[in-house]
């Protein structure tokens, strides 16, 4: 496993948040971000938690934030390289803000993402 401090996987989830294309990222509404250390062993990279866009209703007020979740040691643990951090967190990151776009799993998979 690759050594990545939490500060600079921070840094990653960040660069790519900012790496969404401008029309993706200024619909994104509502939505925390987060990083956790999350367990090495565990499959789960990254967590979307909430209700996506497609879901809501014209009731959709006073919610609490949906959470994106950003797992560090399941990522550090695939990793040999930062660069391989990096595409990794950048593939998560897209995952999990597509399921807030309310795209399912088995498209996400289809999109690459």
């Amino acid at each position: 496993m690759i050594e990545v401090s939490e500060e600079r996987f921070e840094q990653l989830v960040s660069d790519a948040l900012d790496s969404l294309p401008p029309e993706l990222g200024s619909r994104i509404d509502n939505v925390a971000v987060v990083v956790a250390d999350g367990t090495p062993e565990s499959p789960l990279l990254g967590l979307y938690e909430g209700i996506p866009l497609t879901k809501r209703t014209i009731g959709y007020a006073g919610v609490a934030p949906d959470r994106i979740t950003i797992f560090r040691l399941p990522i550090l643990a695939r990793s040999a390289t930062e660069a391989e951090v990096r595409e990794q967190v950048r593939r998560t990151v897209l995952h999990e803000v597509g399921h807030h776009f309310g795209i399912s799993d088995p498209r996400l998979r289809e999109l690459g993402w």
